[in-house]
């Protein structure tokens, strides 16, 4: 009873990796580098450590939205998904829907989620971004859209589970 019960909330050690390495490489990031300003370039400028906030979601999707629209959608929505990606990965009632590493995947995202909802609530629904990567032109992007842990996170973990999907067994059979 103890093993199954420990393994049913095991994946939930990415979430807290995920949140708390997210949070202290942000805080990092808001101590010692300004914001809108390069801090580093690495690798020929591949990589550049730098210093910018995303008052929005993914590509800066709802950067014009009123605060009202911004708390409903990137505040209380986050908020019943992450409470339902975890009852996801702990709910007996799932395990037929999802393998034991979906559930791994549906934490990482949940860690990622819960990281970027820590700033939209504490940093006055701005999120810490700090890596940014060069695309050499590739879709026609410079550099791709400066992201954080958290986002590399859910971004991880959303294709490995797709890719369980696609490629894995299905649970049942």
């Amino acid at each position: 009873m103890a093993n199954s019960t420990l393994k049913r909330y095991l994946p939930f050690t990415v979430t807290i990796f995920v949140v708390l390495l997210d949070q202290i490489t942000k805080a990092l990031v808001v101590k010692f580098i300004p914001e809108n300003t390069v801090f580093k370039s690495l690798f020929w400028d591949f990589l550049e450590i730098i210093h910018v906030r995303n008052d929005a979601i993914a590509f800066s999707i709802g950067t014009s939205l009123n605060v009202p629209i911004k708390i409903i959608f990137f505040i209380i929505l986050p908020i019943i998904l992450m409470g339902l990606l975890i009852y996801c990965v702990c709910s007996k009632k799932t395990d037929k829907d999802f393998t034991y590493f979906q559930k791994w995947c549906l934490a990482g995202i949940a860690g990622g989620g819960i990281g970027n909802l820590i700033d939209r609530i504490f940093r006055h629904l701005r999120v810490v971004d700090w890596i940014s990567t060069d695309m050499y032109g590739f879709l026609g992007f410079d550099r791709f859209p400066t992201y954080n842990i958290a986002d590399a996170s859910i971004v991880v973990s959303v294709v490995l589970i797709l890719l369980s999907f696609l490629i894995g067994e299905k649970k049942g059979e």
